[in-house]
């Protein structure tokens, strides 16, 4: 669901390949994987023509379940975390890896909603202006708004040091979790298998679509630690009103389906990970503060943006078992059910926000932007 990438390596490799100048001036050698997973892309297909509107995208939106993610299923060997079966493609990655040893590794990740965030595998702090002006350019607005995940430590605004499973592990461990291996599901990214070659990690995540709100830090009449509860709470009911619609179901669905693997992943994992941030949103002192509105716009809006896309999975496998010949009277009723809760999250949403899709040349722009300047860095170093 993150092909954005696609379009930056085809401008970037035509260019480095008509540019003599560019090229030379760089002196790098390049190594592009255009796209890892073509079967997840694939299944994203229907919301590339648009109508580029966060109900459309949920509509068509497939995620692949976290055993069956690339970037995600490298191995690892940490406390009670022991993993060592890749999927074929990871084993590929792994081969360029090696055989490549990167400067810089930067995987062309995007992000669904909210404004531009960068992670990197280590401080460097030369880059940190340019990373800010970058999007300022084409443009996008940071997102100085809740970090993606409760326990990314920041470098500065909007620049994150690159998750690892490994501080996953420790932050659900540190929250009360008995089995922190069970309840993540996670193994290595592809940022901790290059750490033995000393390769610098990047990402820059950017949205499809934005909304001013989102690097708003004006003060609002809300406690962080209220707002953070509040999504928190929000999702619980939101995924037990998913596992309403399943259960009934569960046993006379057909297909064993990317999509119907990917919702049951993502329901065995939400219960661990929200139970660790309320105990972590209870105990950490950074939160008992009024929250900016941006903070306040990831708790009540962006966090809304992200479980449309859980619904849009459970009318999708619904629409697609309807649609194989299963005709069972339940899964008819499930998938109209299904159908009219995205539609009416989607417009309520989309009606509350003052939102725009983002050219995708712009996109593209910001990500060749920073991979340029990164290398650049990089060589000078």
């Amino acid at each position: 669901n993150e092909p954005i990438g696609c379009m930056t390596i085809e401008y970037l490799s035509q260019r480095l390949c008509e540019d003599d100048a560019l090229r030379q001036e760089l002196g790098l050698s390049w190594h592009f994987i255009k796209s890892i997973d073509a079967d997840g892309m694939r299944l994203n297909e229907g919301w590339f023509d648009g109508p580029f509107t966060p109900t459309n995208y949920a509509r068509h939106f497939y995620r692949p379940a976290r055993r069956e993610q690339v970037e995600w299923t490298f191995p690892i060997e940490y406390k009670s975390l022991s993993f060592d079966d890749p999927l074929p493609e990871t084993r590929a990655l792994m081969r360029v890896i090696d055989e490549t040893q990167p400067t810089l590794l930067y995987s062309l990740h995007n992000a669904g909603f909210g404004g531009v965030y960068y992670y990197i595998s280590g401080a460097c702090p030369p880059l940190y202006d340019t990373f800010h002006q970058i999007p300022e350019w084409f443009g996008l607005a940071l997102d100085l708004g809740e970090p993606e995940m409760s326990f990314a430590a920041p470098y500065a605004p909007a620049i994150y040091r690159m998750l690892s499973s490994t501080d996953m592990y420790d932050h659900l461990e540190r929250n009360g979790i008995a089995d922190p291996a069970a309840a993540m599901g996670f193994m290595a990214s592809s940022a901790q298998y290059a750490e033995r070659y000393g390769s610098f990690f990047l990402i820059v995540e950017m949205p499809y679509f934005e909304e001013p709100r989102v690097n708003d830090q004006s003060l609002s009449t809300t406690l962080r630690r209220d707002a953070i509860l509040q999504a928190l709470d929000m999702a619980t009911e939101h995924d037990a009103w998913i596992r309403e619609q399943y259960a009934p179901v569960e046993s006379a669905l057909r297909l064993d389906s990317p999509v119907r693997r990917a919702l049951e992943d993502f329901l065995a994992m939400s219960a661990g990970f929200r139970e660790a941030d309320r105990q972590w949103v209870m105990n950490d002192e950074s939160t008992n503060r009024p929250a900016t509105q941006a903070e306040l716009f990831s708790n009540l809006y962006t966090s809304r943006f992200y479980r449309l896309l859980n619904v849009g999975l459970l009318a999708r496998l619904l629409a697609d078992e309807i649609a194989s010949g299963n005709d069972h009277r339940q899964i008819q009723a499930a998938s109209q059910a299904a159908t009219e809760r995205l539609n009416a999250d989607g417009g309520n949403l989309e009606a509350e926000l003052d939102y725009r899709a983002i050219p995708i040349r712009s996109l593209v722009g910001v990500q060749c932007c920073a991979g340029l300047a990164t290398a650049a860095y990089l060589k000078q170093e």
